[in-house]
């Protein structure tokens, strides 16, 4: 009888181990499998056109945050699914892009580098009530838009202080040249930022040439500034033109004076256009690849391991904002956009690649500075400054 009984009792026991692993492995059944919440997330790049690769790298960066997310799905409850659309580096169809993308359902939007574009955009978006991180935009007029807009990178006041401060305290330059694009929102933000903060140092501007996006020929400006024997020259541009510049001015024997920039250098293709005439000159950035931080070098890792490729601040800037958003999401368990705005406002020391952000009233972070020096492909850390 004894037997009998425990005989029962395996043979029971047996039956509700089985069960119990087909409830937790087999996901075949109706009702059994967790429910997961698909979630659009929108981006607007510039995948074509003048600033491609701005546009790239920033499309890889939000594409290995998802990877990365959705790898965990099942966990989280949550999966994103990207909706990109090219806007060509045009500020129209930068506009277009952002009511597509909100016709499209969109719970949030990641977009531009450009600060012309993402104001294009922006305007879109706080139209719509939806809200929109910027990765790369750093001209104050971008989050000035309306509540729904932040961005992930610092603004201009701050760069051009900080370059303004490395050229009197670390180069000890004392007379400095300015060659600026007017057509740019970013280059003149910038500008006057490092203009107020050299002389309040006690530098001098001794000139400040203009140009405009899309010029091929600067020696006109270069010959002018030549004359005044600077000590460094400004340029808070674009790779696009920054690398002929660089150019032009060593073919007409501006040696000594060193080039200084914004974030609006960083692009591979700013020594493919630049050459050796670009090498030694500094700029400031958001990343750097050869950061010490643990955080960038994991990044750094994973992002040349899925793509074969060195990141740029691009790329971190937009793989951050993309967690950012995420991070919203999870925090309001909602795909409510207006939720999501909500928790991206209480954003607090999130530890992005870039650096813990955390917004400030104007919607953007607080975070420090890094200092570059060009060094063939490879942008050399030198630095960095805290707020």
């Amino acid at each position: 009888m004894v037997k009998k009984f425990t005989a029962q009792v395996v043979f029971l026991l047996a039956f509700c181990l089985a069960f119990v692993l087909i409830l937790t492995s087999c996901k075949c059944i109706p009702g059994l499998e967790k429910k997961i919440v698909e979630v659009n997330l929108g981006e607007y790049s510039s995948l074509s056109g003048s600033l491609a690769s701005f546009g790239i790298n920033t499309h890889l960066g939000i594409q290995l945050a998802l990877k990365e997310f959705n790898a965990k799905a099942d966990d989280t409850g949550y999966r994103f699914k990207l909706i990109t659309i090219d806007n060509e580096g045009d500020e129209k169809k930068a506009a277009l892009a952002v009511e597509n993308l909100v016709k499209q359902k969109a719970v949030a939007i990641i977009g531009e580098v450009s600060s012309n574009l993402s104001i294009a955009g922006a305007r879109v978006a706080q139209q719509y009530k939806v809200p929109m991180i910027s990765p790369g935009s750093t001209s104050t007029k971008v989050t000035k838009i309306g509540e729904y807009i932040f961005r992930a990178c610092f603004d201009d006041t701050f760069q051009g202080t900080v370059m303004a401060r490395f050229a009197y305290d670390d180069l000890k330059a004392r007379k400095v040249a300015i060659l600026r694009d007017t057509s740019s929102e970013y280059s003149i933000g910038l500008a006057e930022s490092f203009i107020s903060k050299f002389k309040e140092l006690g530098g001098e501007i001794l000139i400040d040439e203009k140009y405009k996006s899309g010029e091929l020929d600067f020696k006109i400006q270069l010959l002018k500034i030549k004359a005044k024997k600077s000590d460094a020259i400004y340029v808070p541009g674009y790779y696009t033109e920054m690398g002929l510049i660089a150019r032009q001015a060593r073919q007409l024997g501006i040696i000594d004076a060193k080039f200084l920039g914004g974030d609006g250098w960083d692009s591979s293709q700013l020594y493919s256009i630049g050459g050796e005439a670009i090498n030694g000159a500094f700029f400031t950035n958001h990343f750097a690849v050869e950061s010490p931080e643990e955080r960038a070098k994991t990044f750094v890792a994973n992002f040349r391991r899925e793509y074969e490729l060195i990141p740029d601040a691009n790329a971190a800037l937009a793989y951050d904002s993309a967690y950012l958003i995420i991070n919203a999401v999870l925090k309001s368990q909602s795909t409510d956009p207006e939720k999501i705005r909500i928790e991206l406002n209480k954003t607090k020391n999130f530890p992005g690649v870039t650096g813990d952000i955390s917004f400030s009233a104007g919607r953007g972070p607080i975070k420090g500075a890094v200092i570059v020096q060009v060094d063939g492909k490879i942008n050399r850390f030198v630095t960095t400054v805290s707020p």
